[in-house]
């Protein structure tokens, strides 16, 4: 089960859910930016992903954090994006160091939630 932020494909539960702040984020060239996650889990364990889309591309996979185990970043990605999930406050900042033009998109955060059957 999945639930997007952006376009919003919601197929959960009203718990579980992702929310990022609405509007564009500007920033310099050679800056670093942080793209702010909250979510909202009934699961024990959460999957938080990050995304990156250019223009009418499909979403590209940036990174995975779990709260039990590890995740993984993208070769691509993971020289200057990075993200740590904490589970206190329910976050998964994505932050992006030394910004290039080629980093203008829409970024999106996504829940998993796994239902595990009794």
């Amino acid at each position: 089960v999945t639930s997007w932020t952006g376009y919003s494909l919601h197929l959960l539960a009203q718990r579980d859910n992702v929310l990022q702040p609405k509007g564009d984020v500007t920033a310099t060239e050679g800056e670093e930016v942080t793209l702010d996650c909250q979510y909202n889990s009934s699961s024990s364990n959460d999957y938080l992903f990050w995304y990156k889309q250019d223009g009418n591309n499909s979403p590209k996979f940036i990174l995975s954090r779990f709260k039990i185990g590890t995740g993984k970043t993208e070769d691509v990605f993971r020289e200057r994006f990075s993200s740590t999930l904490d589970s206190t406050s329910r976050s998964v900042p994505l932050k992006i160091q030394k910004l290039q033009l080629s980093d203008s998109a829409v970024y999106y955060c996504a829940l998993f939630v796994h239902q595990s059957s009794l």
